[in-house]
C-alpha cells in the first residue's frame, strides 16, 4: 500500500496580503503566478498578478495570456526562483477547484484558490493535480515574516 504524500505550501503574511488585495473588490475572477522555491515544502516568495483575459464569464472563469506565462518564467529565472503555480479567486463560492479548473490544470503546479464572498476575502486553499488527474489538497501554512 502506498503511503499518502503530504503536500505543503507556505506563504508569509505579506504575500498573503498581496493576494488578498488583488482579489478583493471585484466580482470577476482574478489570477496570477506564485513564485518561490520547491523544497520538501513549497515556499512562496513572490506573487505576480496577471490579467484575466477570458472573453466571457469572467465571474466564473479565468484565462491567462500565454505571453504572461513566458514573462513569469523569465521573471523567475532572473530572480533565481521557480514558477510554483497559479492563484485565482472564486467570487461568491468556496475555494475548491471546479471541473474547468481541473481540465485546465498542469500536473505538479500548486493551484491556490481564494474564496471571495461579497467582494471580501473569506478563505484560501491550495490544490495539486496528481498523476490520476485529480486534485489533492495542499496544506497552506501562512506565517508572519
Amino acid at each position: 500500500m502506498k503511503t499518502p504524500v503530504h503536500l505543503f505550501l507556505t506563504i508569509d503574511n505579506y504575500r498573503l496580503d498581496e493576494l488578498v488585495a488583488n482579489v478583493e473588490g471585484t466580482s470577476e475572477e482574478r489570477c496570477g503566478f506564485l513564485l518561490g522555491h520547491d523544497q520538501a515544502t513549497r515556499i512562496v516568495t513572490a506573487v505576480v498578478p496577471a490579467l484575466n483575459v477570458a472573453a466571457t464569464d469572467r465571474h466564473l472563469r479565468f484565462e491567462i495570456d500565454p505571453l504572461e506565462y513566458l514573462r513569469a518564467e523569465q521573471y523567475a529565472a532572473a530572480h533565481q526562483l521557480e514558477l510554483l503555480g497559479i492563484y485565482h479567486s472564486h467570487p461568491n463560492t468556496v475555494a475548491v477547484p471546479s471541473e474547468t479548473d481541473r481540465r485546465e490544470a498542469y500536473p505538479n503546479f500548486s493551484y491556490v484558490i481564494l474564496s471571495v464572498m461579497r467582494q471580501r476575502f473569506a478563505d484560501i486553499r491550495s490544490w495539486r493535480l496528481n498523476h490520476r488527474l485529480e486534485f489533492e489538497e495542499e496544506t497552506v501554512i501562512h506565517f508572519k515574516k
